[in-house]
């Protein structure tokens, strides 16, 4: 037991500075084939006049609830430190903006991590989501392809953070979810779905 609170301190003090940015020359592969591949194929498709027209990602927000820890100052940065190592940025902490005595909460408790990928650091999340974390789900068959917002932007659910390599079921404490975001510049669910199908969201339906 105290060797593996060892390793949690050293797993957290490791992550508690700025995450360090990957050399690996193939981590902005996506973003390259989206411009050089994917964009020319939608624009032939939907028939969009220019390169403006094609929808893109625009930012993945990830966001993990604190529920039964948000009173536990060590815990919350445990979480805040793998949700780091998870995304490669800094993420921040959402704090409750009121009281709320039926539910325990006081106004500027910790209730939330939060982090907002935009750009190149979208993409490779985006990427190592569904080429690397998604096909380790046990028994995975594919995600849901109805849920989409209606505006274009689409919702997932991570019931386990150790489906991403960077983090070591060993080191954890307890297994943690969280929520993914993709939003989109496209203008209806159809063409969202488009869009993450050619950038490789594995859809069931």
């Amino acid at each position: 037991m105290a060797e593996k609170a060892k390793a949690k301190e050293t797993a957290q003090t490791k992550n508690g500075g700025a995450p360090q940015k990957s050399t690996n020359p193939e981590r902005y592969r996506l973003r390259r084939r989206y411009k050089t591949e994917i964009v020319p194929q939608l624009m032939k498709e939907r028939g969009y006049k220019n390169v403006n027209q094609v929808p893109k990602i625009e930012k993945i927000v990830l966001n993990m609830r604190l529920g039964d820890i948000k009173d536990n100052s060590k815990s919350i940065q445990l979480a805040q430190a793998e949700l780091d190592s998870i995304t490669g940025q800094r993420s921040v902490l959402v704090k409750a903006k009121k009281s709320v005595s039926n539910f325990k909460l006081r106004e500027g408790q910790s209730i939330a991590i939060k982090v907002t990928l935009r750009g190149e650091m979208a993409y490779e999340f985006f990427d190592r989501l569904v080429s690397i974390a998604l096909p380790r789900v046990r028994d995975f068959r594919g995600i849901s392809g109805k849920s989409f917002d209606g505006r274009g932007n689409y919702a997932l659910g991570i019931k386990d953070q150790t489906i991403f390599p960077e983090i070591s079921y060993e080191l954890i404490e307890k297994i943690r979810g969280f929520d993914v975001d993709v939003v989109t510049t496209a203008q209806t669910d159809e063409e969202a779905k488009l869009l993450l199908t050619k950038l490789g969201m594995p859809f069931k339906n």
